[in-house]
C-alpha cells in the first residue's frame, strides 16, 4: 500500500470514528452509513453543497435563471444588493445621492476591494461594466435606456445622468445582470475573475461548479471553505439528493415537495412571499390570440382561486392577471375584482369569435417548479369551455433557448421576483418591451406605464399603477393566477442561511456548516 493510500485510509478512519457520529447526531437524517460518512467529511472540511438546475448561459448579459444568477452572485459583486424585504443594501457601492431634480445620481464606490487575481477595483472597472452591458442588445440596454451618461468623478464615485426622471433608478442598479466586471475582461461567461466571495476552481457543465472561499473578500471571508453547486436535470432529483444527504441546501422545488419538508426536524424550511409569478399568456398579434373575444374567453374559463389552492397549497398569494401584487403596498389595487369563472360564457364568446366547435392549441411549458401542474389544471378548467390544450413540456434550457419562448402562441413563463413593479411593466407589458412575449400593445397601458416610470409625484404614480391593473384585468392576453413563494430548505446542520425573493440572489458566504 502506498504512503498516499495509507494517509487516505487513515483520514477515512478518523472521519469514520469521530465524524460519522457527529454527522448523524447533528443532521439527524435517516442515512445509510455511507451517506452519513459523506456528510461528516463535508462538515469537517467546510464544504457546502447546493442543489441547482443546469445553467444555459453564464454571460451576465444574457443570464436570467436562478442557477445562472447564483453562479454569478458567488463570483462577482453587485453595486447594490436587496434583502428579503426588498430593501436596498450597499455592496460595492458604499453610498449614493440623488439630485433634487431626480436626474443625477452620484454613487460612491467602495475602496480596498480586489479582484480574484489580486488587482484593485477601480472606477474604470465599473465604467467598463456599464459599457459592456449597455453596448449589446439585451435586457440591461432597456433597463438603462434613460441613462444619458456615466462618468468618473472625484471621491471614487461615478456620476450617472438620466435623460428623464426615474424614481426607481437605484433599484435598476440592483438588477441580476449588473455584476461588476474587470476592465478589459475577455471570454466573459467563460472566465470569472470577479470581486465576489468565492473563486471558481472547476466548472463541469451538467455536473457541478466548485468554488473556494475568497479569503481576501472585502466583506470578510465566507463561512465555508468550499461552495459546490450540484446540477440536477429535474427538481425531484434535487429534493431526493437533499433528503439523502448528497446536498445541504435546495432552493428550487414544487410546493408539494416543500410542504412535505415543513416541520421535519431534519431540515430548516423557509418560505418567503414574493412578487414572482407564473405568467400564462396568449400571443396577441396573430392567430386566435389576436381576437379580444378569445382573450376574454380564456380569462372567463379560469378559476384563479381554485388554481391557487391546488397548486400553491396556501403559499404566496392569489393573482389578478397583472404583475402588480400585494407586496407592492399602495401600488397594489386590493379591491380589484375579476369576473367569476363562467365556462358557458367563455364558450359563447368563442362561438361569437367564429369558433363554434371550440379551439385547440399547444401550450409550451418549462418542466420546472409548479408549471407542469399549473398547465394540467388549466387544461382541465379550459376543457369545460371548449378549449383543448396539448401540453408540451420542455426543459428550461430548451424553452428559453434562442428566444423560442417569445415566439410560441401559448406558453407559461416563470417570472422571478423583482423589488419594483415597474420591472415587469418595462420588460414584458409595454409595447416595445424586450421580453414582450405576448406581443401585447395597448396605447392606454403604455401611457400609464410612462407616467409610473417617470413621475416624481407619488400620488400620480399610485394612480397610474391602479389604472394599469384595471386595464389589464379587462383587456389583454395575460392570466396570472398566483404569486409564488420563494423556498429554501437546508439540512439542520446548516446555519446562517438567509433566503431571498429571487433564490439566485441568496448570499451563501453567510452560511456555515
Amino acid at each position: 500500500m502506498s504512503n498516499k493510500t495509507q494517509l487516505s485510509r487513515r483520514r477515512f478512519l478518523q472521519i469514520s470514528a469521530a465524524g460519522m457520529a457527529a454527522a448523524i447526531g447533528s443532521v439527524g437524517f435517516d442515512l445509510t452509513p455511507e451517506q452519513a460518512l459523506a456528510v461528516a467529511r463535508r462538515q469537517q472540511e467546510g464544504v457546502l453543497r447546493v442543489a441547482a438546475g443546469n445553467p444555459a448561459t453564464l454571460d451576465p448579459l444574457t443570464a436570467s435563471a436562478d442557477t445562472e444568477i447564483a453562479f454569478l452572485n458567488a463570483a462577482y459583486d453587485y453595486l447594490i444588493d436587496t434583502n428579503a424585504q426588498s430593501e436596498l443594501i450597499p455592496r460595492l457601492a458604499e453610498s449614493w445621492d440623488v439630485s433634487e431634480d431626480g436626474l443625477t445620481y452620484t454613487v460612491k464606490i467602495r475602496e480596498g476591494v480586489t479582484f480574484h487575481d489580486g488587482s484593485e477595483l477601480t472606477l474604470d472597472d465599473v465604467l467598463f461594466t456599464f459599457e459592456y452591458l449597455r453596448g449589446e442588445e439585451g435586457p440591461v440596454q432597456g433597463l438603462l435606456s434613460s441613462v444619458d451618461s456615466i462618468e468618473a468623478s472625484d471621491d471614487n464615485s461615478i456620476v450617472i445622468t438620466l435623460s428623464e426622471t426615474n424614481p426607481d433608478f437605484i433599484y435598476n442598479l440592483t438588477d441580476n445582470h449588473i455584476v461588476i466586471l474587470q476592465a478589459g475582461a475577455t471570454n466573459i461567461g467563460e472566465e470569472f475573475n470577479g470581486t465576489g466571495p468565492f473563486i471558481l476552481e472547476e466548472y463541469i457543465p451538467g455536473d457541478r461548479a466548485v468554488f473556494t472561499a475568497n479569503e481576501n473578500y472585502w466583506g470578510g471571508a465566507p463561512g465555508v471553505s468550499t461552495l459546490e453547486f450540484i446540477y440536477f436535470d429535474d427538481l425531484q432529483a434535487a429534493v431526493n439528493a437533499l433528503q439523502g444527504g448528497v446536498v445541504d441546501i435546495a432552493t428550487r422545488m414544487d410546493n408539494a415537495s416543500f410542504f412535505n419538508l415543513v416541520g421535519d426536524a431534519n431540515f430548516n424550511a423557509i418560505d418567503l412571499p414574493t412578487n414572482g409569478h407564473d405568467l400564462v399568456r396568449l400571443r396577441s398579434d396573430r392567430g386566435i390570440g389576436a381576437d379580444p373575444l378569445v382573450q376574454q374567453a380564456f380569462k372567463l374559463a379560469t378559476d384563479r382561486d381554485a388554481i391557487y389552492e391546488r397548486i400553491q397549497l396556501g403559499f404566496g398569494a392569489v393573482g389578478k392577471d397583472t404583475p402588480i401584487g400585494p407586496l407592492y403596498g399602495e401600488y397594489f389595487l386590493s379591491d380589484l375584482e375579476l369576473p367569476a369563472r363562467d365556462p358557458e360564457a367563455a364558450r359563447a364568446l368563442l362561438a361569437e369569435a367564429g369558433y363554434e366547435d371550440g379551439v385547440e392549441l399547444t401550450m409550451f411549458v418549462p418542466n420546472s417548479g409548479d408549471r407542469p401542474a399549473l398547465a394540467q389544471a388549466l387544461a382541465a378548467q379550459w376543457a369545460e369551455a371548449g378549449i383543448t390544450i396539448n401540453i408540451e413540456l420542455q426543459d428550461e434550457a430548451t424553452y428559453y433557448a434562442e428566444d423560442g419562448w417569445l415566439e410560441v402562441d401559448l406558453g407559461i413563463t416563470g417570472w422571478g421576483s423583482r423589488p419594483i413593479a415597474q420591472f415587469y411593466l418595462d420588460f414584458y407589458v409595454e409595447t416595445d418591451a424586450v421580453w414582450n412575449e405576448a406581443h401585447y400593445s395597448n396605447p392606454a397601458v403604455d401611457e400609464q406605464i410612462q407616467i409610473a416610470r417617470t413621475s416624481l409625484d407619488q400620488a400620480e404614480r399610485v394612480a397610474a399603477y391602479h389604472e394599469i391593473q384595471r386595464l389589464l384585468a379587462e383587456d389583454g392576453p395575460f392570466i396570472i393566477s398566483y404569486f409564488f413563494a420563494s423556498f429554501a430548505v437546508a439540512a439542520s446542520n446548516v446555519s446562517g442561511l438567509e433566503s431571498h425573493p429571487f433564490p439566485g440572489r441568496i448570499n451563501f458566504n453567510t452560511v456555515t456548516v
